[in-house]
């Protein structure tokens, strides 16, 4: 049984959080003179620091408690603070599965956190034998978060074994669905009530079409978001994006119809690209992206900015592997035409 208060940074657990001029107020007020601002224009005054008319939507969305809802600028700023929360800098280690979401890692090396990183396997599956290797040899206080991308970038498929992960790891365990709008498998949004210890994150900037809004979502107990909410800085997501992703949820029907688009053309890209020689495989993908294998990832990559498109090359990462964004019809067509005229 996980017991949270044993791996918060005791700090935190001390630290008095700032108290904004918002947070000194409740109720309604037709003048505003605490808080320093401009009396005068559109976006004069500072936004919600709670953003709570977003999170009685969410709320009613995933069926949970607004206490389990917190609302960070991006996913990066959620998985940075939880980070800083839980884990002792030059003391502390996490558990990172790559070839994943290179943030996990990048977020840790800022906050001076070890990193232990447990491959996975050839079918970018859990390496169970390997996870209970490393969390058998480190005291296990030490380790205190374990970051899952499921659907996995850049892989595109979806991990297996999450509840294994939940059940054996006695720490904090992420489990990033950045991309589950576009699986058929359920959210572990509907596991939290099972394992105190999980942080589900999703985000507005994928399948609700909002990366420029950088809104990122972490549901877990009310307990974690507490503590998620004691640190963040006062006004971290500004209003015109608390407004932007109020009007996406608003308008469902319409982020629906552009999934279901995206879902027909990646099975388009995925029948086209097998099709190709050059393209000696198609992975499997759950995700808004497809991840190919070629002969030579560079040469192709370099060919098509030629052509004005641009893919991630992450040859440094898979060998010899582009991953390719979903795009609109017109695009994914003219990618594929070019692909068809390629010569090495």
């Amino acid at each position: 049984m996980v017991e949270l208060e044993k791996l918060v940074r005791i700090n935190i657990i001390a630290l008095k959080p700032y108290s904004s001029a918002r947070d000194d107020f409740s109720g309604e007020a037709g003048i505003f003179l605490d808080a320093n601002e401009n009396p005068f224009g559109d976006l004069n005054r500072y936004p919600d620091p709670h953003q709570q008319t977003l999170k009685d939507k969410l709320k009613d969305l995933k069926k949970l408690s607004a206490k389990q809802i917190f609302i960070g600028n991006g996913s990066d700023e959620v998985i940075d603070l939880l980070i800083r929360i839980f884990c002792n800098p030059s003391l502390d280690k996490v558990i990172i599965c790559p070839p994943t979401y290179g943030m996990y890692e990048v977020a840790a090396n800022i906050n001076d956190i070890i990193v232990l990183s447990v491959p996975l396997t050839s079918a970018f599956q859990l390496d169970i034998e390997g996870l209970q290797n490393v969390i058998s040899q480190s005291a296990v206080n030490t380790i205190k978060i374990f970051f899952l991308c499921s659907p996995n970038n850049p892989t595109g498929n979806s991990i297996d074994d999450i509840d294994w992960v939940l059940t054996h790891f006695n720490g904090i365990v992420v489990v990033d669905e950045a991309y589950i709008d576009f699986s058929e498998r359920s959210s572990f949004i509907e596991k939290l009530a099972l394992y105190p210890n999980l942080v589900v994150v999703q985000t507005f900037s994928k399948a609700w079409g909002l990366a420029a809004a950088r809104i990122g979502v972490a549901y877990a107990s009310e307990a974690i978001i507490a503590l998620m909410q004691k640190i963040k800085p006062p006004y971290n997501v500004s209003g015109l994006n608390q407004e932007a992703a109020l009007k996406a949820l608003d308008n469902e029907h319409v982020v629906e119809h552009q999934k279901a688009h995206i879902l027909e053309q990646r099975t388009y890209l995925e029948t086209s690209l097998s099709q190709l020689p050059l393209v000696k495989r198609v992975y499997p993908s759950d995700a808004n992206f497809i991840l190919i294998e070629v002969e030579d990832a560079d040469l192709l990559y370099a060919h098509l900015v030629l052509k004005k498109i641009v893919v991630r090359n992450r040859n440094a990462v898979i060998k010899n592997c582009l991953r390719i964004t979903i795009g609109t019809f017109v695009e994914n067509k003219y990618l594929i035409e070019v692909l068809k005229r390629y010569i090495p």
